[in-house]
């Protein structure tokens, strides 16, 4: 069946300078108020509050999807108006790259999911507008102490999820101890990634974790204690995954009732299509596989913008997204292959870059024998021409990487050791490590998707197949489609080789990126590294920040040296829009909330 005209939303920020957020010398965060970034904002009636409940959610499981609802096209007469030609059209169509893998973003990591998470939810601390640095979002403002063990947040007033719910201390602190008590696939690296790679711990190995507890200072003011210094504590609560929920949703939807394995977690009813939070848009439908509906929230706090129903097409191949731009059946898309951005630029459609805040890199699995041998990695890094690579698959204004961060990240290290594309070296090392006729590996590669490092896997992975087989090395290609088939197999089993993978910042913190990788075993990599493990380990609770980033540059020559993946390029990704949108913000970390878009018709 034909499936109704759609139109979708984006707020962008165009990116200004990353500058790491000052954490003071005297060991105090800077207090911030809401009112330096934002202004203009409403309130809503505050209602009364609700118990904590400190025990793990449960409930039940559904797997269907839900059923669209609404004709877009209709959506467009009423959303209109009746101002005629100068009126504008309210309704926003987006082209997705995939489905979310979740719509409770606690348990979710991918840029499709964070995209309509930042719709629907907000933080306690958001994003500086055009940057990666923190700024006041629920919380106005907070203070942390010398020894970075407490935190104490003052929240903003007046706020309600979705479902009426009020946002204030007892809700936060619910949030907190629901992701510090999850057990069991709740605790997998496919299921909980960012909790574990950030927080490291859970109620049942407290030895391990950086959360400690979370106390309600009254309605307004609360207090957030770890157990060990986390220097990006603060930055990293501006993650989707960290947003704050509805505990009466969460409970009632059974948010942590998850099915399937650690390898392949299945969803919860409230991931499925229950999702509440404080953000400007609530959630309506999502028909999985074609499109995502979310709508204003009337209630909402601050300035709801020009946008008042969004639809996120779910649109997985590049050129089908330029077709669907050019025919008008939507609004703008994520994306945009390279060799598509200076034709739609001729044509009048407009283009907007981001700035490179991405790394694109080969892993090697070291659970492969001939991966871990450092003499094969070393050769595998001088077979592949970066440059190469970069020109013929990659976009305008693509950096070759020389490390895991981009040099506007604090630690990046211009010194670091690198492996020049030298094809006779490769050679030459694989026949000291005793493959002089070569090998064959598995490459495993994702398809049916774009990432904004990656545009176009399958051109990046036939790339280095060629590259590779120059100096003896068959590749045995293993495509999967990204979700969940790919990445539940690259980072949740043993079961790969040569895989492609990378990262979008989140904020600008140095083990966003590097901790994030090789802070801890991963099944990805596949090595134990107790030496680069208790360094990187040592450097994120330092808050002097000099001392920091001088720890961060040594690391990046340890990890250069270990050599367990390859960094390739950091990817400028672009996104093209139809004529009537006339801002779009880009923000380097796809911080991008709808309602700063600006339309001209």
């Amino acid at each position: 069946m034909d499936l109704p005209e759609v139109r979708l939303v984006t707020r962008i920020s165009a990116f200004a300078a990353v500058v790491p957020m000052d954490t003071g010398r005297s060991g105090r965060n800077h207090s911030f108020t809401r009112e330096q970034h934002m202004s203009n904002r409403g309130t809503s009636v505050r209602g009364t509050g609700f118990a904590r409940k400190r025990a793990v959610l449960t409930a039940g499981f559904s797997v269907a999807a839900l059923l669209l609802t609404g004709c877009v096209q209709s959506e467009r007469e009423e959303n209109t108006g009746a101002e005629g030609e100068s009126a504008i059209d309210s309704t926003f169509v987006f082209a997705a790259s995939s489905d979310p893998k979740s719509l409770d973003p606690a348990f979710a990591s991918d840029g499709e999911s964070f995209r309509v998470s930042r719709q629907i939810f907000e933080g306690l601390v958001g994003v500086e507008p055009g940057t990666a640095d923190p700024a006041p979002l629920l919380a106005e403002s907070w203070e942390t102490a010398e020894d970075g063990l407490s935190t104490v947040f003052q929240l903003k007033e007046g706020v309600t999820f979705h479902d009426g719910t009020p946002f204030d201390a007892e809700a936060v602190c619910f949030n907190f101890d629901r992701w510090y008590n999850w057990t069991g696939i709740q605790q997998a690296e496919t299921t909980s990634y960012y909790y574990g790679s950030l927080f490291r711990g859970f109620a049942d190995s407290p030895e391990n974790a950086v959360y400690e507890s979370c106390e309600a200072n009254g309605d307004n003011e609360v207090t957030i204690n770890l157990a060990k210094p986390f220097a990006g504590f603060i930055a990293a609560l501006s993650l989707p995954a960290f947003a704050m929920q509805s505990p009466t949703a969460l409970e009632e939807f059974a948010a942590d009732e998850i099915g399937g394995t650690a390898e392949a977690p299945s969803l919860s009813e409230y991931a499925l299509g229950h999702p509440v939070g404080t953000g400007p848009f609530k959630f309506d439908s999502w028909d999985v596989g074609q499109q995502l509906e979310i709508s204003i929230y009337d209630d909402y706090w601050g300035d709801k913008g020009q946008i008042t129903n969004t639809i996120f097409r779910i649109i997985d191949d590049p050129q089908a997204r330029r077709q669907a731009l050019e025919a008008g059946d939507i609004d703008g898309y994520d994306l945009v292959a390279p060799a598509d951005t200076q034709s739609l630029k001729d044509a009048g459609y407009n283009i907007t870059p981001r700035d490179p805040f991405t790394i694109l890199y080969l892993g090697m699995n070291q659970a492969i024998p001939e991966l871990a041998d450092p003499q094969v990695r070393e050769a595998i890094a001088h077979a592949i021409d970066k440059e190469a690579l970069v020109a013929q698959t990659l976009p305008e204004g693509t950096e070759v990487a020389t490390q895991f961060i981009p040099e506007v990240v604090d630690g990046y290290n211009p010194d670091v050791t690198t492996y020049e594309y030298d094809p006779e070296r490769a050679k030459e090392l694989l026949a000291e490590a005793g493959y002089p006729d070569g090998f064959e590996v598995t490459f495993n590669y994702p398809t049916n998707v774009s990432r904004p490092y990656m545009p176009t896997p399958e051109q990046v992975f036939t790339n280095l197949q060629a590259q590779l087989s120059e100096v003896g090395i068959t590749v045995k290609p293993a495509p999967a489609a990204w979700s969940p088939d790919y990445l539940n197999q690259v980072q949740g089993t043993p079961d790969h080789g040569l895989h492609l993978l990378g990262w979008t910042g989140d904020y600008n913190d140095t083990d966003n990126f590097i901790g994030v990788f090789f802070g801890q075993e991963k099944l990805e990599f596949g090595f134990d590294n107790p030496e680069l493990f208790a360094a990187l380990d040592e450097a994120r609770g330092v808050s002097d920040r000099e001392q920091q980033t001088e720890l961060y540059k040594d690391i990046n020559e340890q990890i250069a040296e270990y050599n367990p993946a390859i960094p390739l390029a950091h990817p400028a990704p672009s996104l093209a829009f139809a004529p009537r949108v006339t801002s779009y913000p880009a923000s380097p970390v796809n911080d991008e909330v709808f309602t700063e878009i600006e339309l001209s018709e």
